[in-house]
């Protein structure tokens, strides 16, 4: 056994004392801080952290009391991929990375699906946004958060026996950071009939709920009966702001172009994302349980409807996207703010927002002449001017 064994047996110890609120806060917290510990150096994807970080999921699915549902009744679905430092490197070496599988049979006619991926970007070298040297990357917000949303899912519903209209199928995904390597894999070689998949759930950087409580469901257009059960839901105070389409940087999108109906919750962007800050410490956990109880409140509220129906979204991804840039603001937009105009959610250094003085909750409403209503016309907006010299970021 590895030496982590002694978290583990806390872990276990933990989950005797019943399902009260406060002991699934508790639960959250050890889940978070022990996947971003340093101890599992990033979790990138093929490397020594990667699989302690799948060992301890499989773990508690264990304890939880799911079955296996990986390759050969083991909990572990294997993907072999080339890895490179950068997307543009011309060689890179092989490595094989593993996605994890619990299930709970209810001996329904149909299943959903309830992933998060564990994989992050261990040193730097895939993906970081970090400037300095070289560091581990924990990832507690990206994304141990929604891998301790997910066993504190699965540990509800196979604890009070409620929602049994589906069987449930958790996957922890990895090579999520390296382009869906894992969900992509899963999909094409399914240890289920994927024909009996009713929905897809994904969780994606689920642990800063800000103090608006604004929840990011994206794929609210991928089925008819997700809007009207959406707004029926009255958990913590959670305000839910919904987008339509299925296609997005994360592992839903290998279930949406598969006709599965997706949803994928986001609690926001910050500046720790793809830095080594991003740390258990900065966690909202109180808001992670809230977005946990949240997912549990719809699923119960599905359950009596049956298999739901499919329906494909025009992709915002295409629809709106803004040509490419030509100038530069160097600000980080914040994706669950739903008022008038884009509000900053982050500040460049070096880049002009920086310069003129722009901060941290700030609102634009006017690039030039151009109103700004959200995001997207933020986007379209800086298309339209022309640059002084190359510069890059949003």
């Amino acid at each position: 056994m590895r030496k982590h064994f002694y978290l583990l047996i806390a872990i276990l110890f933990v989950a005797q004392w019943g399902f009260s609120q406060q002991n699934a806060l508790q639960e959250l917290k050890v889940d978070v801080v022990y996947l971003s510990s340093d101890y599992l150096e990033g979790r990138e994807t093929g490397a020594k952290g990667e699989a302690l970080a799948a060992e301890y999921i499989a773990h508690r699915f264990q304890s939880i009391g799911l079955k296996p549902k990986g390759e050969n009744d083991t909990w572990f679905h294997d993907f072999d991929f080339i890895f490179k430092s950068n997307p543009h490197a011309a060689d890179g070496e092989p490595r094989t990375g593993m996605n994890v599988l619990g299930y709970i049979d209810n001996g329904a006619p149909s299943t959903v699906v309830i992933g998060a991926h564990y994989d992050h970007l261990g040193h730097g070298n895939f993906g970081s946004l970090h400037a300095g040297e070289k560091a581990i990357h924990n990832g507690a917000d990206d994304n141990a958060s929604r891998v301790a949303a997910m066993l504190r899912i699965a540990q509800y519903f196979k604890r009070t026996g409620k929602a049994k209209g589906n069987n449930y199928l958790f996957i922890g995904f990895s090579g999520e950071e390296l382009g869906l390597y894992g969900s992509k894999n899963f999909v094409n070689t399914p240890t289920i009939d994927k024909t009996t998949i009713n929905y897809m759930i994904n969780m994606d950087m689920v642990g800063r709920l800000n103090d608006e409580k604004v929840l990011a469901v994206n794929g609210a257009g991928t089925s008819p009966a997700w809007k009207s059960v959406i707004e029926q839901i009255k958990v913590g105070g959670i305000q839910a702001k919904t987008s339509e389409s299925g296609v997005g940087p994360s592992d839903h999108t290998s279930f949406y172009l598969e006709n599965i109906p997706v949803l994928h919750f986001f609690t926001g962007q910050h500046m720790d994302y793809h830095k080594p800050s991003d740390d258990a410490q900065l966690v909202n956990y109180q808001g992670l349980l809230d977005v946990s109880d949240f997912i549990i409140a719809l699923i119960e509220n599905l359950d009596a409807q049956g298999k739901i129906a499919f329906t494909k979204t025009k992709d915002e991804d295409e629809s709106r996207k803004a040509s490419s840039f030509k100038v530069t603001l160097g600000v980080m937009p914040d994706y669950v703010y739903s008022g008038e105009g884009m509000r900053v959610d982050g500040v460049l250094d070096g880049r002009p927002a920086a310069a003129a003085g722009l901060e941290r909750g700030d609102v634009i409403i006017k690039l030039g002449d151009l109103e700004v209503k959200d995001i997207y016309t933020y986007m379209d907006g800086l298309s339209k001017f022309k640059k002084a010299k190359p510069q890059s970021g949003i």
